[in-house]
């Protein structure tokens, strides 16, 4: 089984599993917050101001393809993949159309709608990432954020991945919520279209050499691993985006992201992680595969 290397900021333990370039934060649980990030207009530009509303498609030009594809000349896009072709999110900051997206089946991934599939997508997968937010929806395609890498650190560009799904190979349902994260007023909130949950008021994040990544991502997965004492039993929830700055980790073959436990919780002294205290990370847990998170600067 490859390795997926939890990093933790007093030492690393490459293990068997999964695990990644934790994303740990401090929380302290508090009621909503009025902050602007919760705002209906943000809220609507998330499209999570009217959960129940219908997203009209965009007309891109992106004619249909109704094309039957050997899966057996094509490879998984999963957290373990880096793939030339995969292209990177080049709207970080950009909106959400408040939607989900889940494979059938078996979906082909196209790096354009116009050409043909570079990998894809199942309905399920040990690691997760086959739930994933929808940036855009075209009348016969979505656009999605996804798990994988374009390429390695320091050369390869190892930021959001993003890809082209066919409707018809998709079932959509609505995102009930988003995590905002700024990381240099220190909080995280847990926005939905009643309201803001403040779920952290300080954390640790990453220092300059392994800074934690920006932009829009996902929940991947949510997995407690007991071999790793420092999280204390409590549950990682794993990021679709892997570090800026490393490879992997320890022997490791990804640089997963991740929110989780963590002692020490204040300060930029992480390898890209954000590190939480038990209950804030307990609650993060409970947000479903899927929902998106927007981290800001």
């Amino acid at each position: 089984m490859p390795k997926f290397a939890v990093i933790a900021p007093w030492a690393v333990t490459a293990l068997a599993g999964i695990g990644g370039v934790a994303l740990l934060v401090a929380v302290a649980v508090a009621g909503p917050d009025a902050d602007a990030s919760g705002s209906a207009a943000e809220r609507g530009r998330w499209g999570l101001a009217s959960p129940s509303a219908s997203v009209i498609p965009v007309e891109t030009g992106a004619p249909e393809n109704t094309t039957v594809y050997p899966f057996e000349s094509l490879s998984q896009i999963d957290v373990w993949s880096v793939q030339p072709a995969l292209p990177v999110d080049d709207d970080p900051f950009g909106a959400l159309t408040g939607e989900l997206a889940q494979p059938l089946a078996a979906a082909p991934i196209f790096a354009d709608p116009t050409g043909e599939p570079i990998g894809y997508l199942p309905r399920e997968a040990p690691y997760g990432g086959t739930v994933v937010p929808v940036i855009v929806h075209d009348t016969h395609w979505v656009k999605v954020l996804l798990a994988g890498r374009q390429g390695v650190p320091p050369e390869g560009n190892a930021g959001q991945a993003v890809g082209w799904l066919r409707v018809a190979d998709v079932e959509i349902t609505r995102a009930a919520s988003y995590v905002e994260v700024h990381l240099a007023a220190h909080t995280i909130d847990i926005v939905s279209a009643t309201g803001i949950e403040r779920v952290a008021s300080d954390f640790a994040g990453g220092k300059p050499s392994t800074p934690t990544p920006v932009g829009r991502t996902f929940v991947m997965l949510t997995k407690v691993e007991p071999a790793f004492a420092y999280t204390q039993g409590h549950p990682l929830v794993y990021l679709g985006v892997q570090s800026p700055a490393m490879a992997g980790f320890d022997g490791g073959e990804v640089a997963v992201t991740a929110f989780h436990y963590y002692r020490e919780r204040s300060g930029a002294t992480s390898f890209g992680c954000i590190y939480l205290d038990g209950p804030a990370t307990d609650r993060l847990a409970q947000l479903a595969a899927g929902t998106p998170v927007i981290i800001h600067p």
